[in-house]
């Protein structure tokens, strides 16, 4: 199969879909690779490597997407790449579509088939392909939103692991899945007040019981986020219906019994965010302020750590491009029942429903497509 590894434009994006240890298997394997020239400098894999993998050099960002078979990328197709897709080829990557009516749309009239990362499944009912950047995006949150709190940044001057004689700041995470974790996790190691709140009981039991009762668990209702809304320094946005959009947890006028300075990081903005006032922003300009509060909403927070990102996100994503080059895309999604749901459109169709609904779009069962 003709596989192709363009380069990626997002803003600041500096991830790439294929490790050269990636190209070398699918090599191997009697595929073709094509990787545009300095589609992997951005994560430390220059081009020579790739080469030294069997993988053909192009320059042409025309030709690496007009002669490929199966296209792999991270983020989601920018408008110019969704013009140049074709019917008849694969599409492999972040989607996320429920935000993105354009997108959908686009790649509707494309004809090209395209498969969601995120929106694969594994035998527990996890994400696996979302899991490795959800992890990354978790502990970067911290990270962001503790530079957030600073007071050149417009924070509050809140230092999260206090100091001696000084109290810890205070951290809450909605959601307690694989982002809420690993925010939690990271803001317990910087020594910060940490509570988690999710609505599965038994999630909140395995987090208690993980953590030796070291950060707070609560029952997500209304009443809690008011209290955590008036308390704390720090808010993380770490909600995920599986391709869906996120809840809008916090509105606008609950802004104004926030501490001023205090920071909300919506890691739920490729899904439209969390909170009522999140507007997807870059990592050229990662915050606003609205009402005095300091809103960090990157759509690509992973692509800041690029190399770490790029080798997590291929380890997990290879057993399902080996399976997509050597069957094509509807005998390796017929063969497994937890890759089918990665299909989200398909010559004109939409065939997740979640997506459908989003956008009042006539929804088509992926397994009719595979039989």
């Amino acid at each position: 199969m003709k596989i192709a590894v363009p380069k990626e434009i997002k803003n600041h994006e500096y991830r790439v879909a294929l490790t050269p240890t990636g190209a070398r298997e699918l090599v191997a394997r009697g595929h073709s690779v094509a990787v545009q020239a300095g589609a992997g400098e951005g994560a430390g894999f220059p081009d020579a490597s790739y080469e030294a993998a069997g993988a053909r050099l192009d320059a042409d960002v025309e030709s690496i997407w007009s002669d490929a078979e199966l296209i792999l990328k991270v983020k989601e197709p920018q408008p110019e790449e969704v013009a140049r897709l074709q019917r008849g080829q694969t599409l492999f990557t972040y989607l996320h579509l429920a935000a993105e009516e354009t997108l959908t749309r686009g790649l509707m009239a494309s004809g090209a088939t395209c498969i969601a990362y995120e929106t694969i499944t594994d035998r527990q009912g996890g994400l696996p392909l979302l899991a490795p950047m959800s992890t990354v995006a978790g502990r970067m949150a911290v990270q962001a939103g503790a530079h957030g709190l600073e007071k050149a940044q417009g924070g509050s001057g809140v230092l999260l692991p206090g100091v001696p004689g000084v109290a810890p700041g205070k951290v809450a995470v909605i959601g307690g899945g694989v982002v809420g974790e690993n925010a939690a996790r990271m803001a317990l190691g910087l020594g910060a007040e940490v509570t988690v709140l999710d609505k599965s009981i038994p999630r909140l039991e395995v987090l208690d019981d993980r953590y030796q009762g070291r950060m707070k668990t609560i029952f997500s209702t209304a009443d809690a986020l008011d209290q955590m809304v008036r308390e704390s320094d720090l808010i993380i946005g770490a909600v995920l219906i599986p391709g869906a959009a996120a809840p809008k947890l916090i509105t606008r006028a609950m802004l104004g019994d926030m501490k001023p300075g205090s920071v909300l990081v919506d890691v739920a903005i490729d899904q439209g965010g969390c909170f009522e006032t999140s507007r997807a922003t870059t990592h050229a300009e990662p915050t606003y302020i609205v009402d005095g509060i300091v809103h960090y909403c990157v759509a690509n927070m992973p692509g800041a750590v690029a190399r770490t990102s790029t080798q997590a996100l291929t380890n997990a994503t290879m057993p399902f491009v080996i399976a997509l080059a050597d069957k094509g895309w509807q005998k390796a999604l017929a063969d497994d029942a937890h890759f089918l749901p990665g299909l989200n459109v398909h010559d004109g169709q939409v065939t997740y429903a979640a997506v459908a609904e989003a956008f009042g779009l006539e929804v088509v069962d992926p397994a009719s497509l595979v039989r």
